[in-house]
Formats: C-alpha cells, structure tokens, sequence
C-alpha cells in the first residue's frame, strides 16, 4: 500500500491547469482568475455624502444647539445622480441626499435629524463635524490598485467590485469538463424490477452531483457493460471530448475487472492499493493528455476517493492554488460512545457529522455502519473523522475531521 499523501502528490503533479480564456463577467462565478486585476478608476468616482441631510461649512453651525440653533439659508436639493449648479457659500444649506456628489465650499454634513425647517430657512441644532459623513474620491478603491491577483477564486463580492471599476471582461481558468462513467452488467438505473444479481446505479448521479456542487462541468457518459470493446469506444470519445474522466468500478483485483484492462492498453496508468479505508483501490494516469481517475465500485468508497484523491487534481485544473487544493483538516472533540481502531495500517475515515458544542468545540458523532457500501450513513454525514491506524477513540477524545460543506 502506498500513503494516502504519495497518491495525492501524483495526482495533482499530473493535472496541469487549463488553459485560461476570456469570459464575460457574468459568466465568470466561482471560476479563478488567471491574471491579476488592477483598477481603471477610483470608487467612489468622487467625493460624495455618506448620509441625508444638508451640506453646510463646519464654521456656520460651530456653536448650533437645540436652544440656539444656528439658521441658514437653504439654496435647493442635491439629489444622488446630478451635479451641484453652484458652490456652497457662507451661511447656506443645501440639501443633499446619500450618494450625491458633495458641492464645492462646504466641508461637513448636518444630517437631517439635527435640522428643522422655518420657511426657506433652515435651522441646525447641532455642530457638523469638519469632514464628517463626506466620502472621498477613491475611499473604497484608488485608481491603478491590484484589486486581485492570479489565482483568487470568484465569488459575488468579487464580481461586483469588479462591476464596479467597469470590468465586463475576464481572463480565468474555466472549469473542467468532467465526464463520469459507471461500468458493471450487474447495473441498471430507474424504477425497473432488479433481476437476480441487479442493482441500480448510485454512483454515476453521486459523482455528477458532486462535480456540479464543486463547480466543474460535469457529462454524463451512462453505463458501460462488462465488454472491452465498449468500454474502449466509451473512453476513447470521452477523453476526447473531456477535459477529465472519472470511472467507477473495474479497478480491483478481479476476473471482470475489465475497465484496469482497457486503461492499461490506451493510456499510461498506475493502479494503486491506497493505505486508507474506505476507498483503498485506486487507480490514475493519462489517456492522451487526459487525466483519468479510476474510483472503486462501493458506492462509500467512490465517494471517499472523489473527496481526498479526484477532487484536489481536479481543483487544480481549475486554476487553484497550491494550499486551496485538499480539504483542511478542523479539530473537533468525539461526542458518542466513539469506536475501536482498526487493525492495519490504513487511515480510515470515519462517516460522521458536527456541531457546535455550548463551548464553542466542534462536536463529532458517527453517522452509524461504516461499510464501504452503507451509503446512507454517507449521505448523513458533514465531515469525514480521520482515525489513524490502530487508534480507537472514546467520548471527549480530540480527533480531526474533513469538513464536506461547500
């Protein structure tokens, strides 16, 4: 067996970047930048008030109180999007909405709650603090600022920044296309009666679905039968057509195992027994240029190894960086009766889910069977608990989880 890090080193060592390509803004959610951006302009573009009130010099309203208001001449209303028609003179308030751009002679903002009108006039309660409530040109972003470098992954705080330097195009890494491919005579899908010996295909719409979560494209390239020839002319045109394929099942040991028999004939692969459980038989390598991920059949175990083993090679052809690859590792405290160690050399992760004890630990408790064909303790879980070989844990025992959230 080889360590769960060696298998992951090779996989990523192999899945190079795509190649970036120029999207519009809109299209660009979740994909990673491939160059740095810089700002054409400020933001805010000028000096603008921060509140509702009135733009006003700080000397004319110095001494102002509710008893003794100071009293000004109100000269009109400023609403956001126009331009003032003429400056702020002594002795004058112009009335100003949020996000106007701020009139040339005032220096300072009496916010409306500390103003009252008397006919034309306009009278503060309250001093107006030199500057207060005024943003300034460029106060968000100043023109020709790295707004962010190659690499940073796009979420919506990023593309309205950008929208708001007038950025409407973007060189990023696109996500791959994924295809996912089920193979077995054993499988068959939808609401027919299972003959002896059937059962319905869980791992194809498991692995789709996980794509399409971690933001890759995924295709659906259905099941292959236990025929060479056909698994052949299947893979031939995926990693064609794909950027990555992923199998399930054929990549033990066995007499049928017939997908290990075409990959060894079309591409260049390395079949790995993995020092984990579940999810110990591994297999990757390149057909052509593609990357090919060859996952085991048990429903847990193909789902295991999309997590620590696909999942990192296919983050990096995405364009992440190098510590945005795995899944972290979290603290956590054990919170049931815990389990023994098992007696071997592999690191088994354990189904599992977490919450937030009243102390703020992380709080994990086994979802129940731990077989590598239970899938519905699967689905229960929110983390993987990484039990190392031999080691058993208890209640209150500290142990470190994979967290499976986005």
């Amino acid at each position: 067996m080889i360590p769960l890090e060696e298998a992951q080193a090779e996989v990523v060592a192999a899945c190079a970047p795509r190649f970036p390509v120029s999207v519009e803004l809109s299209d660009a959610l979740g994909l990673v930048l491939a160059e740095p951006i810089r700002a054409a302009e400020d933001v805010p573009p000028f000096r603008n008030t921060a509140m509702d009130g009135y733009a006003v010099r700080a000397a004319d309203v110095a001494g102002a109180s509710p008893g003794r208001p100071a009293r000004l001449r109100g000269i009109g209303t400023l609403p956001a999007g126009r331009a003032p028609s003429h400056p702020v003179g002594p002795g004058e308030a112009l009335r100003i909405m949020t996000g106007a751009l701020f009139p040339d002679g005032a220096d300072a903002v009496a916010i409306v709650e500390n103003t009252r009108l008397d006919g034309d006039d306009v009278l503060v309660e309250a001093p107006a603090v030199l500057g207060e409530h005024i943003r300034p040109a460029g106060d968000d972003i100043a023109s020709g600022q790295e707004l962010f470098r190659a690499g940073t992954v796009l979420g919506a705080g990023h593309l309205g920044v950008l929208s708001s330097v007038g950025c409407q195009r973007l060189t990023v890494v696109p996500a791959p296309v994924v295809g996912v491919l089920s193979t077995g005579d054993e499988l068959v899908e939808g609401p027919v009666v299972l003959q002896p010996g059937q059962i319905r295909d869980s791992n194809r719409q498991t692995l789709l679905s996980l794509l399409r979560r971690d933001g890759f494209r995924p295709v659906d390239l259905g099941i292959a039968r236990d025929d060479q020839a056909e698994i052949e002319e299947v893979l031939a045109d995926a990693t064609g057509r794909c950027d990555a394929v992923l199998t399930s099942g054929g990549v033990s040991m066995g007499d049928f195992d017939y997908v290990k028999a075409v990959l060894d004939r079309i591409g260049r692969m390395h079949w790995m027994q993995v020092a984990i459980r579940p999810a110990k038989p591994f297999a990757f390598g390149l057909v052509g240029e593609t990357p090919v991920f060859g996952l085991p059949g048990n429903p847990v175990s193909s789902m295991v190894s999309y997590e620590v083993l696909a999942r990192p090679g296919l983050r990096r052809m995405s364009g992440r960086l190098e510590g945005d690859l795995h899944r972290a590792a979290v603290a956590a405290v054990v919170d049931d009766q815990g389990w023994q160690g098992w007696r071997d050399e592999r690191t088994t992760f354990v189904r599992a889910t977490c919450r937030f004890g009243p102390d703020g630990r992380l709080l994990v408790s086994s979802t129940g069977g731990q077989g590598s064909h239970q899938l519905y303790a699967m689905a229960q879980a929110d983390c993987l608990a990484i039990s190392p070989p031999g080691t058993g844990f208890s209640r209150g025992d500290p142990i470190n989880v994979l967290l499976l959230g986005p």
